[in-house]
């Protein structure tokens, strides 16, 4: 009989990349295990519009709550771990962390491990401006020893406004896909050995063809170790 992990995600943020890591998972649990095989998850999807409410009015601990109720009710189902299908709220895992008995795995630490064993040590990170800007995420890189680099003001609130505006709602657009282009190719001269796609819309809009940077889809990453460990003994 086979041993597997019971998978808790908590998704919504957006139902858009949602899907993508509901994919991922199971494609690489029947790529592992073959036949029939697919993922133990248990999802608890939120109201994206209350989270971002929280984000736009600093409400951060508000937000804490809601997802903290999320991951409680994923453990009480029987989840093994907690994946939060998103960059931005990792700044209240420590929150969430605290109210469980069962381990969260941050996105930001998945993502670190994959940049040192690809030897990366100076990254340009786009993600949302609260991601971009604040230490919740850069700091778990640079304690890996890993330099960031974000984009200027210009940048920040280009692609802040095309997550929220567009990827956030499924919108997908080649002028949008330029400016993004131009962003990376500014930060690539500033000495970017590759670029974290910070936000797990953003991989719908870039993806390895777009630059010669090696790409870093954080939801690719965050997915494939949440597999992982589902098949860890």
């Amino acid at each position: 009989m086979i041993f597997m992990k019971t998978i808790g995600l908590i998704g919504g943020m957006s139902w858009e990349s949602t899907v993508t890591y509901y994919q991922i998972i199971n494609r690489i649990i029947n790529k592992e295990l073959g036949g029939f095989h697919s993922a133990k998850i248990l999802m608890y999807s939120v109201d994206f519009a209350e989270i971002e409410a929280c984000q736009s009015s600093g409400d951060w601990e508000r937000s804490a709550d809601i997802l903290s109720e999320a991951a409680q009710n994923l453990e009480k189902a029987g989840a093994d771990f907690i994946v939060v299908c998103t960059n931005t709220m990792h700044k209240v895992v420590p929150q969430i962390q605290g109210r469980i008995g069962i381990p969260i795995i941050h996105i930001a630490e998945a993502t670190a491990s994959e940049l040192k064993r690809r030897n990366i040590a100076k990254v340009a990170l786009l993600g949302t401006k609260y991601t971009m800007t604040q230490d919740f995420y850069k700091a778990k890189l640079e304690s890996a020893g890993i330099e960031v680099l974000i984009p200027d003001e210009w940048g920040i609130e280009t692609v802040n406004t095309v997550i929220f505006n567009e990827l956030c709602l499924g919108i997908i657009s080649e002028t949008s896909k330029e400016r993004f282009c131009r962003i990376i190719e500014s930060l690539e001269k500033q000495g970017a050995q590759g670029v974290i796609l910070g936000c797990t819309e953003i991989g719908m809009l870039i993806s390895q063809n777009d630059t010669e940077l090696p790409v870093f889809d954080t939801t690719l990453i965050h997915a494939k170790e949440a597999a992982r460990l589902a098949l860890e003994a």
